[in-house]
């Protein structure tokens, strides 16, 4: 089996695409899809072993990889690891800065610790490696550039670090989108709300409680997959979007819209199917049963 990617094949043959936190999740599957259009695909990341597993998958159904462990929070690492994947390829066309983490806690019990580590991970980490891909390559050559947040528009109850870092990323992606598009350079965002991804299963408590409930608070009754990202991720980079930029797509169900004091109606069987074009896709724990 292969990807059953929506976009024609060999889209993006000849060219080099950067995915940070390639070795799992969202990452892992949109690594996985630029790989099966033609792309040769960096895996970037601080785990050896998902990095590896990652790239042996993508290898063993014929794409194009390769990996470098780099902790993204790290200047001096981010710009060694941007100059060696240059030096290898020529050049860096595309860059999903996927990578990203944080953990379940209220305000009021985040230390200044915890907080600065999700921001560095979610937003600093982020700069930095957009930084030095426009500064070594994209300021000559153009490119684009995707960037990950979160469905953080109503706040983040219960993660208000990652609820501020996301929202720093959404006003950097509108940022850089100006003031790089003289050299060609797009720069746009996506935020998924809840997909069905490895992460799931990090959680623990009464989040993990919470998890299969979630789809009740989805206007379309259900949970995205990590393929309908992806997708939406690949339009971006593709030469269809080559007049947007500056623009966050959401992901989420509608589950951003509308607010509580409107009820949600009660679906229609089979009205909502998911995408789900991932051959190696698994689902989470926390949701096999549901």
């Amino acid at each position: 089996m292969s990807y059953q990617s929506v976009f024609s094949a060999g889209l993006f043959a000849g060219q080099t695409i950067m995915v940070t936190g390639g070795g799992s999740g969202i990452g892992r599957c949109t690594a996985h899809e630029l790989a099966a259009l033609g792309a040769h695909v960096v895996l970037v990341g601080r785990n050896l072993e998902k990095l590896e597993k990652t790239a042996g998958e993508i290898s063993q159904d014929g794409g194009s990889v390769s990996l470098h462990t780099c902790d993204i929070r790290d200047e001096e690492s981010v710009k060694a690891m941007v100059a060696a994947t240059i030096a290898e390829h020529g050049a860096i066309h595309h860059l999903v800065n996927n990578a990203g983490g944080q953990y379940p806690a209220p305000l009021a019990s985040i230390t200044l610790k915890g907080f600065e580590a999700v921001v560095k991970t979610n937003l600093v980490g982020g700069f930095l490696v957009a930084r030095e891909v426009f500064n070594q390559s994209m300021n000559k050559t153009g490119g684009s550039i995707v960037n990950m947040l979160a469905d953080m528009w109503g706040g983040m109850p219960g993660m208000g670090h990652s609820g501020a870092a996301r929202a720093g990323m959404e006003n950097f992606t509108k940022t850089a989108a100006f003031e790089w598009a003289h050299a060609g350079v797009r720069v746009n965002a996506v935020a998924p709300g809840w997909i069905a991804s490895s992460g799931m299963d990090t959680y623990d408590g009464a989040f993990k409680a919470a998890i299969p409930l979630l789809r009740e608070h989805v206007p379309l009754k259900r949970i995205g997959t990590e393929s309908e990202v992806s997708a939406a991720i690949v339009f971006l980079l593709s030469p269809g979007a080559s007049f947007i930029s500056g623009t966050t797509v959401r992901i989420d169900g509608a589950a951003s819209q509308g607010g509580r004091a409107f009820p949600l109606s009660k679906a229609k069987a089979g009205q909502s199917q998911p995408f789900n074009g991932f051959h190696r896709a698994y689902m989470p724990d926390v949701l096999k049963g549901e």
